[in-house]
């Protein structure tokens, strides 16, 4: 239970100060609209910096965040102890962050007046709709994550270990080189809770004049991030074992 409540909050904790950047960017009246990419990316990185330290301090040691990466590792260490229940509570805890980027910005729904841009605040979608070219980069994207923090915390890296304290700032700063060299492409959802839960709370929540939910492409950030997590589980396997 202690890593489903750990994943829960780390989650809830990921998306609001993520999705959070990103609504403060795009939406009418907010004093941080139009920040610009930087600002996005810098946000996430300590998005994920904040919910790895929520995550561990709540229960959850491995502070996976992210389905993908949970695969990825239990591939990697052939444990898949607890994976459930972490996916479980990534789930979740989007769904909760989200909902509460939602309430913090309640005035500047209303105030928005384009439907793909309340949407934005919440899930991810593609600069150039290509489902291919997009699948592909949510697998490179994705995989990159899952290797260079796996080998991060390798022994061939880190002999001893890393550091107390140290993990968290050395994924976000991975974070916020992903996002800045791969996410502009399709919005580097690189985790599959983080684009789908938050996308299941802008069906649900009464945003106004919310618009469509775009369905159609919530597989791509879905089963790419899957795809690339497996993929490097595997590399990982056999280049460090």
């Amino acid at each position: 239970m202690n890593i489903f409540i750990g994943e829960l909050l780390g989650t809830a904790a990921l998306i609001l100060f993520g999705n959070g950047v990103v609504a403060g960017v795009l939406l009418k009246d907010s004093k941080a609209e139009s920040a610009g990419w930087m600002a996005i990316t810098t946000g996430w990185a300590f998005a994920v910096l904040i919910g790895i330290i929520v995550a561990k301090a709540c229960g959850s040691q491995p502070a996976y965040l992210n389905p993908a990466f949970a695969i990825g590792m239990a591939i990697l260490h052939n444990n898949w102890t607890d994976i459930a229940q972490a996916v479980a509570g990534e789930m979740l805890g989007a769904i909760l962050g989200a909902t509460l980027v939602f309430l913090h910005y309640l005035p500047h729904w209303q105030r928005t007046p384009d439907p793909a841009i309340k949407r934005a605040a919440f899930c991810t979608e593609p600069a150039i709709r290509r489902p291919t070219a997009n699948f592909v980069s949510e697998v490179i994207g994705t995989f990159a994550l899952t290797f260079v923090a796996g080998a991060l915390f390798s022994r061939q890296v880190s002999p001893n270990g890393v550091p107390d304290g140290i993990g968290p700032y050395l994924v976000g700063v991975l974070v916020w080189g992903i996002g800045l060299s791969l996410g502009g492409t399709t919005g580097y959802a690189i985790n599959p809770a983080r684009d789908l839960g938050p996308r299941i709370a802008h069906a649900l929540l009464p945003v106004p004049g919310k618009g469509s939910s775009d369905w159609g492409y919530a597989a791509i950030p879905v089963l790419g991030p899957i795809v690339g997590g497996c993929l490097a589980g595997l590399a990982l396997l056999c280049v460090i074992g």
